[in-house]
């Protein structure tokens, strides 16, 4: 918003001026028609000099009105309220409930069960034994055997010997030079091949397969096992049963209770003040002045001023109106008025209205609700047990160990010989013919201009120190070890598994299922329903009325006095500016004198 107020600046100004101007061609005549203001200032005025009081102001009714206004300030007070709680007593109350026991009865029960029972049998079965078989054989060997023997041996030393030499010596200088190169370049060429491969081609067979069978041989034997054989005795228990019972016990409780406290504290309170400030703004004015200017003779004038002449001028001869001679047309110039803008800048003090941010800490007071802790005690009804022996009589049945005898069906496996055709998957080789694309590199020259370093050779001398090594023979004795070759002679024992059949009686067991009848005794609950009463205690709701301080806000009416608006253009500038009041600077444009 204040960008575009400050972008109307200049166009605000050239109005003001205008009116300005206007006044002045009017004599300033009513000077507070189109509004009040302090001084009237005229630029370039001619009926009113500079500094001349357009109106006083008292006079206009233009001074600062006091006006009285009614605001509502919020204003805190205490008011009882009545307030409906529910609260809880305790009653005791009675009821009667259904308990449900099980009483025992005995019952005899026939069961038939099957038993498995066993029986011997025998038979001859042919097994084959791997005898061991052992054998003595004689093997030749070769034994390196070996044995010390002295050696006189001459050998050589190299002394080394230093001697200075002077030496000529070649060095390479390199530098450059373009040579032509040809260089080979492999390129792939494709050539199809016939290649002959072998393929395996799967066929079935029919072979004839020994393998080993486990046979299982079944042997009846006698077993010695327990049974827990189960006797029922009557016994006297006796119990423990908790009665329970009521009992009143006093309790001490903390109970908040809730009171309002006022408090002071301060607020940071932010105000807009107005403050006036001037800034400089340039307005863009001007005038209009009247030159005289010379043009041609039978040209257009300026302005139009010359028309009429230049056709009364066709009509009397050959020139045009202004010519002195009607047949010698000569050039010739003639001076005609010329209005013309003159433009002006000028620089004014205009007064503007900015708000500042003004912080300050206000006081006030506000009620905080809080809460005390108080000491209250109560009557609870607490439920007790009392613990009371009683005596009942139980059956108990007991597992009595007892021994029995069964034949038992034992399976143990014995290994046979068999024969079965199996199928074999083999395959044979077959010839076979492909074509296959094989990629080779041909050779190919090309020729290519590089850049080789090349040497040049420059001898050189240098001195330089040779040590040689001079031989000399020297002797030493050695002893040298040899190895001499022995044959001889060992035994060794190889020991050979020799197959023998044989044939072995074998007993087996088998299990022949027999039916059997037995008679058990059973246990059984009957359910005895019994009704009994206990006593509890209910929470019954009850309201209760009371009542409780509130906090209430309410706007209370105050009156104030604060200056008015006024209508007049120097009054608030924003305004008279851009034409917001009827009364404002604008109002010059219809004849006032602002400024």
């Amino acid at each position: 918003m204040l960008r575009r107020s400050m972008m109307m600046l200049p166009a605000v100004a050239l109005l003001v001026a205008m009116a300005q101007a206007n006044a002045c061609d009017r004599g300033c005549a009513t000077p507070c028609d189109g509004g009040c203001s302090d001084t009237v200032v005229s630029a370039g005025c001619g009926g009113c000099s500079e500094g001349a009081a357009c109106g006083d102001a008292a006079a206009c009714g233009c001074g600062p009105t006091m006006v009285t206004k009614t605001i509502y300030v919020p204003t805190y007070e205490t008011v009882m309220r009545t307030v409906t709680s529910t609260q809880y007593r305790q009653e005791q109350r009675t009821r009667t409930y259904t308990v449900c026991k099980r009483v025992p009865r005995t019952e005899e029960r026939t069961s038939t069960y099957t038993v498995n029972v066993s029986e011997p049998r025998t038979k001859t079965v042919s097994y084959t034994v791997m005898n061991p078989v052992q054998e003595t054989k004689t093997q030749e060997y070769t034994v390196q055997v070996p044995y010390t023997e002295d050696k006189t041996q001459e050998y050589t030393v190299m002394v080394p010997v230093q001697e200075t030499k002077t030496q000529e010596y070649t060095v390479q200088v390199p530098y450059t030079e373009d040579k032509t190169q040809e260089y080979t370049v492999m390129v792939p060429v494709q050539e199809t091949k016939t290649q002959t491969y072998s393929v395996n081609v799967p066929y079935t067979e029919q072979i004839e397969q020994p393998y080993t069978v486990s046979v299982p041989v079944y042997e009846d034997k006698q077993v010695n096992y327990t049974v827990m054989v189960p006797v029922q005795e009557t016994k006297t228990q006796t119990y423990s049963v908790n009665i329970p019972y009521t009992e009143p016990v006093t309790s001490t409780y903390t109970v908040q209770v809730p009171y309002t406290e006022t408090m002071t504290g301060s607020r940071t309170v932010t105000r807009r003040v107005p403050v006036q400030s001037f800034r400089t703004v340039t307005v863009n004015g001007g005038h209009w002045a009247t030159q005289m200017v010379e043009v041609g003779c039978g040209s257009a004038s300026y302005g139009g001023g010359n028309s009429r002449g230049r056709i009364l001028g066709g009509l009397r001869g050959n020139c045009g109106g202004g010519c002195e001679s009607a047949c010698d047309c000569a050039p010739a110039t003639r001076t005609v008025c010329k209005r013309t803008w003159v433009p002006s800048c000028e620089t004014r003090q205009v007064p503007y209205t900015t708000y500042q941010c003004s912080t300050e800490q206000v006081p006030y007071t506000y009620n905080v609700n809080k809460c005390r802790t108080e000491q209250r005690s109560r009557t609870v009804n607490v439920t007790k047990c009392r613990t009371e022996q009683r005596t009942r009589e139980c059956t108990v049945t007991k597992m009595v160990p007892e021994t029995r005898t069964k034949t038992v069906k034992t399976c143990r496996m014995t290994t046979e010989q068999r024969s079965r055709t199996v199928t074999v998957n083999k395959c044979r080789t077959e010839p076979r013919t492909r074509e296959y694309t094989v990629t080779k590199m041909v050779p190919e020259t090309k020729t290519r201009t590089c850049q080789v370093t090349k040497c040049r050779t420059e001898p050189r001398t240098r001195e330089y120190t040779v040590t040689k090594m001079v031989p000399e023979t020297k002797t030493r004795t050695c002893q040298v070890t040899k190895c001499r070759t022995e044959p001889r002679t060992r035994e060794y024992t190889v020991t050979k598994m020799v197959p023998e059949t044989k044939t072995r009686e074998v007993s087996y067991t088998v299990c022949v299922p027999q039916q059997r009848t037995r008679t058990y005794t059973v246990t059984l609950y009957d359910t005895v329903s019994e009704e009994k009463t206990s006593t509890y205690t209910v929470c019954v709701p009850h309201q209760v009325t009371r009542e409780v301080p509130s906090q209430v806000c309410r706007m209370v009416a105050q009156e104030i006095t604060v200056p008015a608006s006024s209508s007049c253009g120097s009054s608030s500038y924003s305004v008279g500016r851009f034409g917001g009041g009827r009364g404002g600077c604008l109002s010059g444009l219809r004849g006032g004198c602002c400024n």
